[in-house]
């Protein structure tokens, strides 16, 4: 059976893994469910997680690591409508940092989006240090000197910050969270967008707002030798974005509208 396992006498031979089976490696025969192409395997746990009687083992995706799941849905339709619209971009922080465990509950939550055949592979950079931020700001401002005629607001950036000190690119966040992949990993970039949606609607329900940081993602991409050292980045890996994150400084009232359903 090679790393399916079965249950004889639990199995009922039901054929549900065989039929949920996303690359459709499974087969059902006279003893149960089996693999005809275990390199095939993309480890996305269904088998195991739909079996109605524990009786599939998957040595990927092992029974014992897996959490049952009391009832679906989780929440209701209204509950959710309203958590998913509550969200929205936070650019005003109070000043203490997130403890360490929240920041990891971000970053952990964010490992589970889903992603083009299970192949993941993004890894984080937490920052927590706010001299590493300042610095980080200073070396954006200085891109943007030598770009200034790339973007519009290049240059109200840059005078917000040479004269009254505005923090333009972080907003004065304590934290950042720094989404990493292989320079050779495809779907780097979108596997990170799919990771901090879920970050991002996680963050709501532990009271930390975020926003992405689209200017530090600007002068990442454009491999600013200078951004990179600050933050150690590997030659093997590359940038593929960023999150801010840190207590709201305000509560907003209401729930705003968007454009109509088209």
């Amino acid at each position: 059976m090679g790393f399916i396992h079965i249950n004889q006498e639990k199995c009922s031979k039901c054929g549900i893994c065989v039929d949920i089976c996303p690359p459709s490696i499974l087969h059902m025969g006279k003893t149960g469910p089996s693999a005809t192409k275990p390199a095939t395997c993309i480890a996305c746990g269904h088998c195991v997680a739909i079996c109605p009687n524990a009786a599939i083992n998957n040595i990927k995706t092992p029974l014992a690591d897996q959490v049952a799941l009391a009832k679906f849905p989780v929440i209701n339709s209204d509950t959710a409508y309203h958590f998913m619209r509550s969200r929205r971009s936070i650019r005003c922080y109070r000043s203490e940092n997130i403890p360490r465990n929240q920041l990891l509950k971000l970053v952990d939550v964010a490992r589970f989006a889903p992603t083009a055949s299970n192949k993941q592979g993004i890894s984080y950079i937490i920052v927590e240090d706010s001299k590493i931020l300042k610095k980080a700001t200073e070396t954006i401002i200085n891109w943007m000197e030598e770009n200034q005629a790339r973007w519009w607001s290049f240059p109200l950036h840059i005078r917000a910050y040479r004269e009254h000190g505005i923090d333009g690119i972080f907003h004065s966040a304590p934290n950042l969270i720094i989404a990493t992949a292989p320079t050779d990993f495809k779907n780097g970039r979108e596997n990170t967008i799919l990771s901090f949606a879920y970050l991002e609607l996680f963050a709501n329900t532990l009271g930390i707002g975020s926003a992405w940081a689209g200017l530090f993602e600007m002068c990442a991409f454009s491999n600013y030798s200078p951004l990179l050292n600050l933050f150690n980045i590997p030659e093997n890996k590359s940038i593929t974005g960023a999150v801010m994150a840190g207590f709201p400084k305000y509560t907003f009232k209401r729930l705003v509208d968007r454009n109509p359903l088209d």
